[in-house]
């Protein structure tokens, strides 16, 4: 009793810390939204980014790609430019900003501080042939270049394409490339504050199929206006368009219609479970002698419902893999919340979910084999095994592959060899000496399981059941409900990961996230007794899957985004979405992604069966 007294309190000191965590996220949520924007000192790229009258400013080329892939993206002087004069010096980026894809290269344009230019020449070149089809193929696709300006992105096109329609015959298209840029840029005091890029229509050239040895003269113009928006507030104008009052009254309907499916999801169930629960006690509590042969339901199986599932030490990993993850998750929050992954800090969301992945490693360890030597299981070393590779193994063998598909490609979503070093090192060096020292911790603790009955020594037979009853079933009546309270805020998710859009309403996320959790533990805890109630005691792996299965609508959606949303295509691109999402939601087995969410969902399901 005293064990038991004690395993029950550390579950409520862990419930009691996990509280109040979401609290603190609550309460900077709310802040936040209070604010409308978080305070400026919180977006300050450098401190120290003064400059004086023609001190030299350096405009850095990140990337160039297809506008419609964005995870297809290039060196920009993959393209044929003009280089600078003093030759090509790449930026030292950190680890977040190479995964981002960004690989910083100077140009030929000088914008010195408050030193304007008009028709400044950068080079004159005749194209050849290959480089007019390398031109017109960024023309034909779309193509962008994106660059950085005293650490503020600015975003042009390559070309054009005008389609001629003559009176008589087919259509004819014509490629034009500019080669002439113009930079407005506006300053405040000794501070650059906004900039912007203008392409010259009337400075095109025509790079159709039917031209030969055009003869191309790249030009460049900066103008210099005096605006009053403080250095402190120059991100602003990128967080207008979430914060536009239209898409901030859908972000609120789609909270509001998700609030409504919980009460009424609540009320719903808790109304059946009540009177079913009643009826039940009513039924067993009866004094009667023949009530042990009479037996039925969930009361028939009370010697199986704690009888360990099969394949624990998988089962535990998943479930302290999740735990993990899901304490991520959280930390995410609160950064994001307190203003570090303002727009366009290069690669921050990146380095923070290498760093932080690493560092909650420990969590993973103790709760798996904490769960594990509890289940009676001895090969808690093996389980430590399978704790450290169960998402990381799926995760790198995807990324090998798509790595490789971007090397082919010559792509610079394809990271580096050294960087991958680097990550490879984190892992092997603080991921898996945390998870071991948080599975000796998880096998030193001494709880054992609390179960509130004895566990019979052979199980029970399971009835044949009706269709409807069995795990798959199930697990779509238990993903569907989740997955209705959150599909409309998962079109501005894909829209900023898989498109141009800014994302920053991350209060609005949390929010979402909680009613997600919440609507997830309910419908769980509820199939569970119906499971239950036709005296199918194997619940152990159907809660978990029951838990994850809102994944399996989130990955169908990405075909619904892809096909029907965006404009994605090529096989580089449809391979990144797909095997990114999957890598996120469990393509490989829908267990891996369970062991997102799934851990209050199963801790919900084992308190349920306490009771």
């Amino acid at each position: 009793m005293a064990q038991q007294g004690q395993h029950t309190n550390r579950h409520k000191s862990w419930a009691v810390g996990l509280l109040l965590a979401v609290c603190v996220c609550s309460v900077a949520a709310i802040d936040s939204t209070n604010a409308g924007v978080a305070p400026s000192y919180r977006r300050r790229l450098l401190a120290d980014h003064t400059y004086k009258q023609n001190d030299p400013v350096p405009l850095y080329a990140a990337k160039v790609g297809p506008f419609a892939n964005p995870s297809e993206t290039y060196e920009y002087y993959k393209l044929p430019y003009c280089k600078p004069k003093d030759g090509v010096r790449y930026k030292t980026l950190g680890m977040g900003e190479v995964v981002d894809a960004n690989r910083m290269v100077t140009t030929p344009y000088q914008l010195n501080f408050l030193v304007e230019r008009k028709g400044e020449k950068t080079c004159e070149k005749t194209l050849t042939d290959e480089d007019m089809s390398k031109f017109r193929r960024a023309v034909m696709d779309d193509w962008y270049f994106q660059m950085y300006y005293d650490d503020l992105p600015v975003w042009g096109f390559i070309g054009k394409v005008e389609k001629i329609i003559p009176k008589a015959g087919q259509p004819e298209y014509k490629f034009f490339l500019f080669t002439h840029i113009d930079f407005e840029v506006k300053y405040n005091g000794d501070n650059v504050v906004e900039i912007n890029v203008l392409t010259d229509p009337n400075q095109a050239v025509d790079i159709s199929e039917n031209t030969k040895d055009v003869k191309v003269q790249f030009s460049y113009s900066v103008k210099w206006t005096q605006t009053t928006i403080t250095f402190d507030d120059r991100l602003q104008r990128y967080e207008r368009f979430p914060l536009n009052p239209i898409h901030l009254e859908i972000h609120w309907f789609s909270i509001i219609n998700s609030c409504v499916t919980v009460l009424l999801l609540t009320g719903f169930l808790a109304t059946i479970l009540m009177r079913v629960l009643k009826a039940d006690f009513v039924k067993f509590s009866r004094e009667d002698a023949s009530m042990e042969e009479e037996e039925s339901g969930w009361k028939y199986i009370h010697g199986d419902v704690f009888r360990f599932p099969p394949s624990k030490s998988l089962f535990c990993a998943f479930v302290g893999t999740g735990t993990q993850i899901f304490f991520l998750s959280l930390f995410i929050f609160a950064l994001a919340l307190i203003g570090v992954f303002y727009p366009y800090n290069r690669g921050a969301l990146f380095t923070a979910l290498i760093v932080l992945y690493a560092l909650t490693a420990c969590i993973a360890g103790y709760v798996a084999t904490s769960y594990y030597v509890q289940m009676e299981g001895h090969g808690w070393v093996q389980n430590i095994l399978v704790t450290c590779f169960c998402y990381c193994g799926p995760f790198f063998c995807m990324f090998m592959f798509l790595n490789t598909v971007a090397i082919v490609y010559r792509s610079t979503a394809a990271l580096p060899f050294g960087t991958i070093v680097i990550i490879l090192v984190i892992w092997g060096l603080v991921t898996i000496p945390l998870t071991v020292a948080g599975g000796i911790a998880g096998k030193n603790n001494k709880a054992d399981f609390a179960a509130p009955c004895r566990t019979n020594k052979y199980p029970r037979e399971v009835p044949e059941l009706p269709w409807y009853r069995t795990a798959f079933p199930q697990m779509l009546m238990a993903g569907f409900l989740p997955f209705s309270a959150i599909y409309v805020e998962l079109y501005y998710i894909f829209a900023s990961v898989w498109g141009h859009k800014v994302y920053i309403i991350w209060s609005i996320l949390l929010i979402v996230y909680i009613i997600l959790i919440i609507v997830t533990a309910f419908i769980t805890v509820a199939l569970t007794y119906f499971q239950l109630a036709v005296e199918d005691h194997r619940w152990w792996w159907r809660s978990f899957l029951c838990g994850g299965s809102t994944a399996m609508f989130v990955y169908g959606y990405c075909f619904y985004y892809f096909y029907a949303r965006s404009g994605m295509s090529g096989f580089m691109q449809t391979s990144f979405f797909f095997g990114y999402n999957a890598m996120v939601r469990g393509c490989w087995t829908c267990c891996v992604r369970a062991s997102h969410r799934s851990p209050l969902r199963f801790m919900s399901v084992t308190w349920y069966r306490s009771c």
